[in-house]
């Protein structure tokens, strides 16, 4: 499985003028017969970024212009039997911190990481941000045009 990172799928709303669209629009069509998903974590930064150009109703219906137009599995944290507070210290501080002491990872990068890590399947993790997670990670990091050229 691919996840997708917010850039990605913000270049493809937010930057039709970017020079990256074609590859971009290229890697989001090569890909469309694999799994692909994003995080809640990248589904909530992309929300959040979008809310500035759509209004609340066109907001409301993210499930039809993303996860259902673009094919995506949104994955969440999965919970525990634990308690509630040890389940958000551990996902929100514990495993994030972890790997920011380890990596020198932004927080919301270490968040995204250590669920797409933990999610069964999960190989590689695609962003236009590549050099800001390789070697942070188990998972294959690689841009849309490498992933392209990859195949």
């Amino acid at each position: 499985m691919v996840v997708i990172d917010t850039d990605v799928i913000l270049l493809t709303f937010a930057y039709h003028n970017d020079s990256r669209q074609f590859v971009n629009y290229t890697f989001l069509e090569q890909t469309k017969e694999i799994q692909r998903a994003i995080t809640v974590y990248n589904l909530m930064e992309l929300l959040g970024q979008m809310s500035f150009n759509l209004s609340p109703i066109q907001l409301d219906k993210w499930q039809t212009w993303l996860i259902e137009a673009y094919q995506l599995r949104v994955i969440y944290p999965a919970t525990t039997t634990e308690s509630p507070d040890l389940f958000f210290r551990q996902e929100i501080v514990d495993r994030p911190y972890a790997k920011m002491h380890a990596h020198r990872v932004a927080f919301l990068d270490s968040l995204i990481l250590n669920l797409a890590e933990r999610t069964e399947d999960v190989d590689h993790f695609v962003t236009w941000n590549a050099k800001h997670f390789k070697n942070k990670t188990h998972l294959t990091v690689l841009t849309p045009a490498e992933y392209i050229n990859q195949r």
